[in-house]
């Protein structure tokens, strides 16, 4: 009867300790600022998934944020954003563009990349995410 009782705590305890080990750390990149924070950001996400490849990474953006997911648009250096947006999209980066930002912007979503996503409000969205557990981080 102890080694059941004792079994069933081992195997409960290995459960517990590879469910922790497997769960992803979930982040929420706030941008509303291309100019700022959009080049330093997607350096950023590209960091933290070398160091983290398991990382739930979602970027929400608003305001002058959205500007770098619109077709067409470079860094400073010139290089287009969509490139290194599209690479990170395939490593599992969500990029979310706020539908209110488009409103108040007479914006249309045929301006945006395609790797684009959209959501009602960026800064609810944040706000969810991290009610969700996401860590929060602005470039």
């Amino acid at each position: 009867m102890k080694r059941t009782i004792r079994s069933i705590v081992v195997g409960t305890l290995f459960a517990v300790a590879a469910a922790t080990a497997s769960a992803q750390d979930a982040v929420v990149y706030h941008v509303n600022d291309t100019a700022t924070q959009a080049l330093a950001g997607l350096r950023n996400i590209r960091n933290h998934l070398e160091a983290d490849p398991g990382a739930k990474i979602t970027v929400v953006t608003h305001a002058f944020g959205v500007d770098f997911l619109m077709e067409g648009m470079k860094d400073r250096n010139e290089n287009p954003f969509s490139a290194t947006v599209a690479a990170l999209v395939a490593r599992g980066v969500k990029f979310e563009v706020c539908e209110f930002t488009l409103k108040n912007r007479n914006l249309k979503k045929e301006q945006f990349i395609q790797e684009a996503d959209f959501t009602p409000s960026g800064v609810a969205r944040i706000a969810k995410l991290q009610k969700q557990g996401a860590a929060y981080i602005k470039p």
